[in-house]
């Protein structure tokens, strides 16, 4: 069983019941999904592409906004885990950092930290699963 510490903003999103996007997101599972893919993204992701979703200048891109990750969802679930290298366009900008991959993230922490992001910053996707995370590893080109 995994335990993970809920920073202050996570714990106030339970308490609240935390909805950013349809019915669905005031599921428990959602809440679930959404505080645990916070700790992890802050730990596995944040460093590089910031607490905010920010990114850093032109080395890291950001998340926050980004069109790639709105348009490549598949692609962006195969980078958390496999990484990737060469170029890549994010909001007209051309970034050219390798991204190391976490190949020790499981297919339920993949979603977690999807749904965070998928659903922070201005994104309103909802609930991502752990089906979604499997069929988009399935088809990874890299």
């Amino acid at each position: 069983m995994r335990h993970l510490q809920l920073s202050a903003f996570g714990l106030w999103l339970l308490a609240i019941g935390f909805s950013a996007n349809s019915c669905s997101s005031r599921e428990p599972k959602f809440q679930q999904y959404f505080v645990e893919g916070e700790q992890l993204y802050l730990k596995s992701c944040g460093n590089c592409h910031q607490k905010d979703g920010k990114g850093l200048a032109l080395v890291y891109p950001p998340l926050s906004p980004s069109d790639f990750m709105e348009d490549n969802m598949e692609d962006a679930i195969c980078m958390m885990k496999k990484g990737r290298k060469g170029e890549m366009m994010v909001n007209g900008k051309m970034f050219n950092q390798p991204m190391p991959g976490v190949p020790s993230l499981t297919e339920l922490e993949i979603a977690e930290i999807a749904t965070y992001i998928y659903n922070s910053w201005g994104h309103e996707k909802g609930m991502v699963e752990v089906s979604q995370v499997r069929t988009a590893l399935q088809k990874c080109a890299y």
